[in-house]
């Protein structure tokens, strides 16, 4: 696994896939969702157990291009765990789906040849069929099988996959909006470069981190600046020289030297490079696009680095704002939730509870500011570190519903 090249984005270099959601937890495949995925080695066999020693209902079904969905010959309702099988000579993922609506109860990847992983579900009365699609492979659809006299039993959650075609208008929209920040990106920082110009360096003081907020609340889309993160708010992660490397600059080269007792004259280069590269990415925003695959996972990574980043001070170069950085990354996170609440009104039971949380992490971060002067995180007491870790956290953990219901499946 490499490393990633700007700071805040910390992406594998493969597409990691989540799985859907369930009572509020996610996990990526492989590991424990609650009420949807449990991980599983090696099954006990090819026959069905009415009865196993968890005390729920297994059932052994094939999981393959030929034999799809084999095996589940006594549907029932309830909670229950399928061992599925894969026959294939490929690794394969496999969906179960409700038959009419297409919504995913529960899904496996990464299923290597001839091994089986267990997958557990609630289902209630209705149409189920296993999807399964093999590496290099046509997707397959098992057969339907019906659960009826279940009685008050409800399935358990679900939800009908996202399109890319459904994630275009609302990525398109955030990309408008980031358009306008960037011009207000720029106005901002000119204000910076020029106190530095005359230097005023109070002055300089005052307009760095309004300008830096600016930048903070973008956080979605900076794996489409490329290269512009690393020139305008880049960190010496990675470099050899340290505050002292060349490589160093954007808003924390120039916020170490403001805070650190730089002269004015050997601020005016960094300053004018930072000024360079927000002008440029300004310039150059309109003929970028983004992915609309990478919006919902982006939704969940800006908080989840602010948690690895900001809450431990790794980015606090001398002006001691961190908690400031951090209201901003929530600022950005609510603008794209704001563009994507279409799509996950009709699948996020969740909802309601992520818009609670953000406006508690909101009122818990906006105690720390007092007319534009933000408590550092060494000043914070015990309790107050406390409750922002707790309330940052607990959000992250229920954006990464977000990240799994607008994740794009493969249907084919």
């Amino acid at each position: 696994m490499t490393a990633p090249t700007y700071r805040r984005r910390p992406v594998l270099p493969f597409r990691r896939r989540p799985v859907l959601l369930a009572a509020g937890a996610l996990l990526t495949a492989g590991a424990v969702t609650a009420g949807v995925l449990v991980a599983g080695g090696a099954g006990a066999g090819r026959h069905a157990r009415p009865v196993a020693g968890d005390g729920l209902r297994h059932t052994t079904v094939e999981i393959g291009t030929s034999g799809c969905g084999r095996g589940w010959t006594r549907p029932a309702a309830g909670r229950q765990v399928f061992d599925l099988r894969n026959t294939s000579a490929t690794a394969a993922e496999a969906y179960l789906v409700d038959a009419r609506t297409g919504a995913v109860h529960g899904e496996v990847e990464g299923l290597g040849p001839g091994t089986t992983r267990t997958l557990q579900v609630t289902l209630g009365d209705g149409s189920y069929a296993f999807t399964c699609l093999p590496d290099d492979a046509d997707a397959v659809t098992g057969p339907t099988v019906r659960i009826t006299g279940g009685g008050k039993v409800r399935s358990g959650p679900a939800a009908v996959p996202v399109t890319q075609q459904e994630l275009i208008p609302p990525t398109l929209a955030y990309q408008k909006w980031i358009g306008a920040r960037t011009v207000e990106l720029a106005r901002r920082t000119d204000v910076l470069r020029a106190a530095v110009d005359r230097g005023d360096l109070a002055a300089a003081r005052a307009a760095w981190l309004p300008a830096h907020l600016v930048y903070e609340r973008m956080g979605a889309a900076y794996g489409t600046f490329g290269d512009a993160d690393a020139e305008i708010d880049g960190t010496t992660a990675g470099l050899s020289g340290g505050v002292r490397d060349p490589g160093f600059a954007g808003f924390h080269r120039v916020e170490f030297g403001l805070w650190h007792g730089e002269s004015a004259s050997s601020l005016r280069g960094p300053a004018d490079r930072l000024a360079g590269a927000v002008h440029a990415l300004r310039d150059s925003w309109p003929g970028r696009r983004m992915d609309p695959a990478d919006v919902g996972l982006r939704a969940h990574e800006i908080l989840e680095n602010t948690v690895q980043f900001e809450l431990t001070g790794r980015t606090d170069y001398g002006s001691g704002t961190n908690l400031a950085t951090a209201r901003a990354n929530l600022d950005g996170t609510r603008a794209l939730l704001g563009y994507l609440r279409p799509l996950l009104r009709t699948r996020a039971t969740g909802l309601t509870g992520i818009e609670t949380w953000m406006s508690r992490a909101r009122h818990t971060l906006d105690a720390f500011d007092h007319d534009g002067r933000w408590t550092p995180l060494s000043r914070l007491t015990r309790a107050q570190r406390e409750k922002v870790d707790a309330d940052l956290g607990e959000l992250v953990e229920r954006l990464a519903d977000v990240a799994a219901l607008t994740d794009v499946r493969r249907t084919a």
